[in-house]
């Protein structure tokens, strides 16, 4: 089979053990990124599978009409919205799915925490120009950062990334609070944690707030300015979930008073210089590296590979 693999941006699929799953096909790494129809289509017409990083591109009906060739999609991770699967089901293609682990992210999200509340990004670039436990050059802003045991953290949706990341909170003597789906919130009361009585409670009571649902049409937007308001000044603010479920603005006020807010994931990826949330000193942003790590990277794509592999088997390709 001739085997594009997307959205590589590091360079680094082709230096994973697994790679050599794919050794008896055709196979194309591409590092750069396409974004518009023409472009996707005319650079993927030639090839019958395609192997795609999580959602980095997205693959509406109108795109797949124009792959002749395709016969499969296998996906690192699990299938989202970036597919359009009534498409692909009626042209013929097979969309395979792999596997994910929650550990990467949930670890990233728990660095995020800490980094943020004692202010390290901040005092790490005063201490490159000289300055000693400077974390502002602002008097006002030029406070010391918070451990965590006796705060409060709040877990926005208990799957398995939420369930780590309270386990971790546990572990540093944090009170946990949960809010979420009905099921989540006795899921959180069966593991010991407490359950939230409202939206409006969960936000008013944490110290560090989290964000942990997947991304759909009822989870949308979720996050509103008025919720955010409702923060105490202090209090953080991590999204390593998905942008779109935070009101469109809101971190941007958030950031504008001066809450501390930490994330790993935007509206548009890859941002484009000019990004007006980077430019607070309250905001601590990394480049959606949850689940970017040489671990994960192994799981991922060995699970993607070996669902090609089977395909080319079944299909005699």
């Amino acid at each position: 089979m001739k085997i594009a693999i997307l959205d590589d941006v590091q360079d680094v699929v082709k230096n994973l053990s697994c790679y050599e799953l794919l050794q008896q096909h055709e196979v194309k790494v591409f590092s750069s990124s396409a974004r518009g129809l023409g472009q996707l289509a005319i650079r993927l017409a030639p090839f019958d599978a395609l192997v795609l990083i999580r959602e980095r591109t997205a693959f509406p009906g109108a795109l797949l009409q124009k792959l002749p060739n395709l016969k499969v999609i296998s996906q690192t991770g699990k299938v989202s919205g970036h597919i359009d699967m009534q498409a692909a089901g009626e042209l013929g293609i097979a969309v395979l799915e792999g596997i994910g682990d929650p550990t990467a992210p949930a670890e990233l999200t728990w660095a995020l925490i800490m980094a943020a509340m004692r202010k390290v990004p901040q005092y790490s670039t005063y201490l490159r120009q000289g300055l000693w436990q400077v974390s502002s050059l602002d008097p006002v802003r030029n406070t010391l950062g918070f451990s965590l045991k006796g705060k409060t953290l709040g877990i926005w949706g208990l799957g398995k990334i939420g369930q780590m990341v309270a386990g971790y909170g546990q572990a540093f003597g944090m009170r946990v609070l949960v809010w979420g789906s009905e099921a989540s919130r006795q899921r959180a009361v069966q593991m010991g944690y407490l359950a939230a009585q409202s939206k409006e409670q969960f936000f008013s009571e944490v110290d560090v707030v989290s964000m942990h649902l997947r991304l759909n049409e009822a989870t949308r937007n979720v996050v509103l300015k008025d919720d955010l308001a409702r923060l105490k000044p202090t209090a953080l603010f991590v999204n390593t979930s998905r942008a779109e479920l935070v009101e469109q603005g809101a971190l941007l006020e958030a950031a504008a008073r001066g809450q501390p807010i930490a994330v790993d994931v935007f509206d548009t990826e890859p941002l484009t210089q000019g990004e007006p949330l980077l430019g607070f000193p309250n905001v601590l942003a990394t480049p959606h590296l949850g689940y970017v790590e040489q671990h994960s990277y192994e799981i991922y794509f060995r699970a993607a590979f070996q669902n090609l592999v089977d395909f080319a088997r079944q299909q005699n390709l």
